[in-house]
């Protein structure tokens, strides 16, 4: 490990870390176990490259790193040339609803989409503009009308259901590049990312008949991945996290059109309805097993998300639709705790704060403190062990050993779910009741 960390990486890890979050860039630096599952993700995404498409339902406790693992997909997807798209799903943003609840989760997709060149989201307008770029050197090159040109191209998005509004819209935004109308190719980028909530306001400001709604969520979706493909990305990556809040849907009818369309989207990916399009979703083992509420629930669902019913004593196949994480081992924490110390050195290991031998001091004192919860669920481990690499770094005359009688892993709850996001709803249950990270 003797990369040097860039400031830019190092410094929102560490701030992220320490609030018990999922940082946004860095990553790479504390990606720890996980191998075989990061080798399907990376199938998968050289699957929907490749033309095809794909569904994941990642499975885990509350703390055993879903919202990590979902991060760093989209990181590798973004290095793949892929277009990702993530959103939370919460009460008022489900994939199906009737009150605006999947129009909502439309537009948080779209405002979170990202790119390599823009991994914090707000693509659109980048990925439009590259369209546009691309057709106009194609125009050039043909001696054609470039409008023709790009009329032409988006043929294979008319032929989408509600794809002839979107082709026209797209049509605006670069009459309003054309035209330097800024007021038209701002309306443009908002009916894009379904902002419109009336039609009759769309049509005046577009021309557009129809709106994205909560009816056209999916195809809308659809045309947004065939957008990114024409604008010369291999594909698009849909990410959804927080699915108990399907599972938390007291109304049974409206749960299960959740689940419907749930398995309309697994069964386009099966069957090969769905090009260069992969979804993957965050789900709790009660979310996705139980028999009354949950995805298994639904009949249709539960067949095809049936585990291989020879994966058992050990034996784990991760080539079905449900990925199930596994709880990290002492070793895995070891290693951790090793990425840790590197990351806060900025990869300069003259500039380490402590040994290995304060690793092993470290997990000693949580075990006796904790148990072996520590490691299945340590994201205060993390955290305690962060503090001291900051009190140990403002006061050098200070020794590790001396510290670690000061440092409190508390196992007393209930532990706020610091995996998830500001504005996401919180879970119904906080596990064991210790705050966890988990890697």
């Amino acid at each position: 490990m003797s990369e040097k960390i860039p400031s830019r990486e190092r410094d929102p890890a560490i701030q992220a870390l320490r609030a018990g979050v999922v940082p946004r860039v860095g990553l790479r630096h504390i990606q720890v176990g996980r191998l075989n599952e990061v080798k399907e993700v990376i199938k998968d995404i050289d699957r929907i490259t490749e033309g095809g498409a794909a569904v994941r339902i990642v499975v885990g406790d509350y703390g055993a790193g879903k919202t990590f693992f979902l991060s760093l997909a989209a990181t590798v997807a973004q290095e793949k040339k892929l277009v990702v798209m993530r959103a939370d799903l919460s009460p008022d943003r489900r994939i199906h609803g009737s009150a605006g609840q999947a129009r909502n989760l439309c537009a948080e997709l779209i405002r979170n989409m990202s790119t390599r060149a823009k991994p914090d989201g707000g693509a659109l307008s980048s990925i439009l503009e590259r369209f546009v770029a691309n057709e106009r050197e194609k125009a050039d090159a043909a001696g054609v009308n470039i409008s023709s040109s790009i009329k032409a191209a988006l043929e294979p998005i008319r032929d989408l259901v509600c794809g002839y509004d979107f082709a026209q819209v797209v049509c605006q935004y670069w009459n309003g590049v054309e035209s330097d109308n800024e007021n038209l190719k701002q309306a443009a980028l908002r009916w894009l990312r379904a902002e419109y909530p009336l039609k009759s306001e769309a049509n005046k400001a577009l021309g557009a008949r129809t709106i994205v709604d909560d009816t056209t969520f999916y195809e809308h979706l659809k045309a947004i991945a065939c957008m990114t493909r024409l604008a010369g990305y291999d594909g698009t990556l849909v990410i959804l996290d927080e699915v108990v809040n399907l599972y938390k849907i007291t109304n049974g009818p409206a749960r299960n059109a959740n689940y419907e369309q749930l398995l309309r989207i697994f069964n386009d990916a099966m069957q090969g309805s769905a090009e260069r399009l992969g979804f993957y979703f965050g789900a709790t083992p009660q979310t996705l097993v139980d028999p009354r509420r949950g995805i298994y629930s639904y009949e249709a669902l539960r067949s095809r998300l049936a585990e291989n019913s020879f994966a058992r004593d050990g034996l784990v196949d991760l080539t079905g639709p449900v990925i199930r994480l596994q709880t990290m081992t002492p070793e895995d924490l070891y290693v951790l705790l090793g990425r840790l110390r590197h990351l806060w050195a900025a990869g300069a290991t003259e500039k380490y704060l402590v040994p290995d031998e304060a690793l092993e001091g470290f997990m000693n004192h949580c075990t006796k403190q904790v148990g072996e919860a520590y490691f299945r669920t340590p994201r205060n481990s993390i955290k305690g062990f962060l503090d001291l690499l900051a009190i140990l770094d403002q006061n050098p005359s200070l020794k590790w050993q001396d510290m670690l009688g000061q440092i409190k892993i508390s196992e007393d709850g209930p532990a706020p779910d610091l995996e998830t996001i500001p504005g996401r709803e919180p879970d119904d249950q906080t596990g064991d009741g210790l705050a966890s990270f988990r890697l």
